[in-house]
């Protein structure tokens, strides 16, 4: 056998590629690694360290290794030589024809080196036996690196397929056939409500573009193992191809190849759109949400009853007096001698509460009144429970059907007051809202539907406060 070089393949190669030099630059801290692979390695750290040590480094202080590139240079050519030789089945050595196999150097060898001194204790086969082996050898190890090769394939193609069922369902893209649903249940809604299905379908498109995002790096991700897992068994099969001593001849690094671990790629959850998050109990969860910003006032007035010098609120919670007369028909259900207006619908049973401000107003009444009670003129005093004020004579007053009137005295000037009916009991109850004191309870055994009624002389609104609402869902066993 030949001499060893001086420097063995190990000691030539670069430590960060583990291939023979071929551009080698040597670090401050002396070690050498190949110039492009510092430079990677320099790109992927952000920093500029030695790949071998880690030590700090500088361009200015990184020279070309020229002694070191010269003996790499060499070697190859060397090498190139020896495989020339070898490749024809001659022993480079001995000039003898390459018939055995040394299983201890995994080298072919003639019979010359078989019986050469350091060859013989050496375990060899015949060349034949040797390229079956190793074959089969190799074939078993490429069974794993095929199927997991199969593995990532279908695996890539349930990316693809998902990736494709985002923008895909239906003919139209997942996106658009979400957004169509809830434009659907929105046109459903009033046009305030345009603004939360803008919020919703921003929020859809977000998602979209997030988990597309998700499964474009996955696929480039599956795409980049594919394509290196590829091109390790084309090596491979290229290899085996080969003639029988080449392929004896790189066997060893042959081998290398196929000890990588198999990746398996792991199924991704929550890939897709999540649909049900956006159209879910959509109608439902948008109420929900409406809850923050619609106000629900119990009784809204009616203004088939103003008095014509009457003006009432867009929203029919408030009432103010104007001195120009509206011109309204004069309908049977409307005041005509006094500024009153009633609530827009009655009651005949159960209880009932809403509350009334009545703050800067110099001359106010609420109360209730009978259906049956004509609304013309004055007559229907008599017939009217009620709660008064007169900045005048700075007197409250109660007035009962057939009862003479019955003044308070609140601790504080009335502002917003708590109108409390229950009508199977016969109870109509005033309190101070924002003292939470009770005024007066007025009793009576109603017989016939009543109606809220309101009186103001003022140019400050009288207006009916909303109330909280909540929403609840009742649950069935």
């Amino acid at each position: 056998m030949a001499a060893k070089n001086p420097l063995s393949e190990e000691e030539l190669s670069c430590p960060v590629c583990c291939e023979i030099f071929r551009d080698p630059v040597i670090m401050s801290c002396s070690h050498s690694v190949c110039r492009t692979c510092l430079q990677q390695f320099w790109k992927t750290k952000g920093s500029q360290e030695c790949p071998v040590c880690r030590r700090r480094s500088s361009n200015d202080i990184t020279l070309p290794n020229l002694v070191l590139k010269n003996v790499c240079e060499a070697f190859l050519k060397s090498r190139s030589q020896r495989s020339s030789a070898g490749s024809e089945g001659v022993c480079i050595l001995h000039h003898e024809k390459l018939k055995l196999f040394c299983l201890d150097d995994q080298q072919p060898v003639c019979l010359v080196c078989q019986t050469s001194k350091n060859h013989k204790t050496h375990d060899c086969c015949p060349i034949d036996e040797a390229v079956t082996d190793c074959k089969t050898k190799l074939q078993t190890a490429l069974e794993p690196l095929q199927k997991n090769l199969k593995v990532l394939k279908e695996a890539k193609r349930d990316y693809d397929q998902t990736a494709a069922h985002i923008k895909m369902i239906h003919h139209l893209t997942q996106t658009q056939h979400t957004e169509r649903q809830i434009k659907q249940e929105f046109e459903k809604l009033h046009q305030f409500l345009r603004d939360e299905e803008a919020v919703r379908i921003a929020a859809l498109k977000e998602e979209e573009e997030q988990k597309s995002q998700m499964m474009r790096r996955k696929i480039e991700e599956m795409n980049e193992e594919i394509s290196s897992l590829s091109d390790t068994i084309r090596n491979i099969e290229k290899e085996m191809k080969a003639e029988d001593i080449q392929f004896l001849q790189n066997f060893t690094s042959t081998e290398k190849q196929v000890q990588r671990s198999p990746k398996h790629p792991e199924k991704t959850s929550g890939a897709l759109i999540n649909v049900a998050k956006h159209l879910s109990n959509l109608k439902f969860r948008v109420w929900e949400k409406m809850q923050e910003i619609i106000q629900y006032t119990p009784v809204t007035l009616d203004p088939n009853t103003a008095h014509p010098k009457l003006h009432l609120s867009d929203d029919l919670t408030a009432v103010e007096k104007r001195d120009q007369k509206s011109s309204v028909p004069d309908n049977p259900e409307r005041f005509d001698g006094y500024l009153y207006v009633l609530g827009s619908e009655g009651f005949d049973s159960g209880t009932h509460c809403w509350d009334v401000q009545v703050e800067n107003i110099n001359r106010w009444d609420m109360g209730l009144i009978p259906e049956s009670v004509t609304r013309k003129g004055d007559s229907f005093w008599n017939s009217v429970w009620g709660l008064g004020y007169n900045k005048s004579n700075n007197k409250y007053w109660t007035l009962c059907p057939g009862q003479s009137y019955h003044y308070l005295t609140p601790k504080e000037k009335l502002q917003r007051v708590r109108v409390q009916l229950d009508w199977d009991r016969g109870k109509l109850t005033f309190t101070d809202l924002l003292t939470n004191t009770h005024l007066h309870t007025i009793t009576h055994t109603f017989t016939e539907r009543v109606f809220p009624l309101f009186f103001n002389v003022s140019v400050y609104p009288l207006g009916i406060l909303p109330v909280k609402t909540s929403v609840t869902v009742e649950q069935h066993s």
